[in-house]
């Protein structure tokens, strides 16, 4: 259970190192709200090998509630989002 918690831990490491250059690099809006959203999931895979390591089901609020502004959060800045100028 630990490789696989350590292999699951440096992956998402990776994940988020990779999106967070898409954020910051990100030649539209589009892009940096796409990033976000993937960096939020991240966070929340994160929270669930952690809840899933440590044998702890208390995280789990915490997931879902994650999952809930990251899904909000996206779907208002799509809704409300002003085109790019070229």
């Amino acid at each position: 259970m630990m490789v696989v918690t350590v292999i699951a831990g440096v992956l998402l490491i990776a994940a988020a190192g990779i999106t967070s250059f898409r954020i910051l690099a990100g030649p539209s809006t589009l892009d940096r709200v796409v990033g976000v959203d993937s960096l939020t999931a991240i966070a929340a895979s994160g929270l669930a090998v952690w809840a899933a390591y440590d044998r702890d089901t208390t995280d789990v609020p915490a997931i879902v509630a994650l999952a809930l502004v990251g899904f909000l959060g996206s779907a208002a800045v799509t809704r409300f989002r002003v085109r790019d100028d070229r």
